[in-house]
């Protein structure tokens, strides 16, 4: 009788661990599908790309002596800035590519007239996407990537997309030629601008 009770007493304790280890595999795999699911969902998300580079808050038009241009409109980092034929006084027609080329002058915040520029000829636009845009005399501005330096001129009368290219002289108006040989000087703070050409 006593072995018939201890045999008993066995199989009951293998029943309830039987019992127990189904309901906890039963446990683990209803939960494993919601884990994989919170995994699949979380790897799926989209990454964010970098964004794009945020205009600078002040934006600064300064004025610089050129060998063969004159007085011309430069940022304050002394880059040469230049028009496009093509914009009107309130749109640029310069996107895409061309802006990649030719980066517009954008301000989040009121552009600075520096010293020989009129604070009067200076305004803003809104460019495609909303940025604002730094105009001169109704010129939206640009700065050119070819311009490696303050004090080139790369960019100078380069007919592409659209229209002819210029640098502006501090009256607002685009200077299509260089100036009589030796009617202007470079000032000692300029950087040694000089001619134009990029082939690009």
């Amino acid at each position: 009788m006593m072995e018939r009770s201890s045999t008993a007493r066995r199989s009951v304790t293998r029943l309830v661990f039987v019992v127990a280890l189904g309901a906890g595999l039963a446990a683990c795999s209803s939960s494993s599908p919601a884990a994989a699911k919170s995994n699949s969902s979380k790897s799926s998300e989209p990454t964010s790309t970098a964004a794009a580079p945020a205009a600078a808050s002040t934006a600064t038009v300064d004025a610089a002596r050129t060998s063969l241009y004159g007085t011309v409109l430069v940022t304050s980092t002394g880059r040469t800035l230049y028009m496009l034929t093509a914009d009107s006084p309130t749109t640029s027609v310069c996107t895409g590519t061309c802006a990649s080329i030719w980066p517009p002058l954008t301000v989040t915040g009121t552009p600075t007239a520096g010293s020989g520029v009129k604070a009067s000829d200076l305004g803003t636009i809104t460019r495609p996407g909303g940025a604002h845009q730094v105009t001169y005399g109704g010129h939206p501005l640009y700065t050119f990537t070819k311009d490696t330096a303050a004090g080139q001129v790369n960019g100078e009368g380069i007919n592409k997309f659209g229209g002819i290219w210029y640098v502006l002289s501090t009256s607002g108006s685009p200077v299509k030629a260089p100036k009589a040989s030796g009617t202007t000087t470079t000032t000692s703070g300029s950087s040694g601008y000089g001619g134009s050409g990029s082939g690009y």
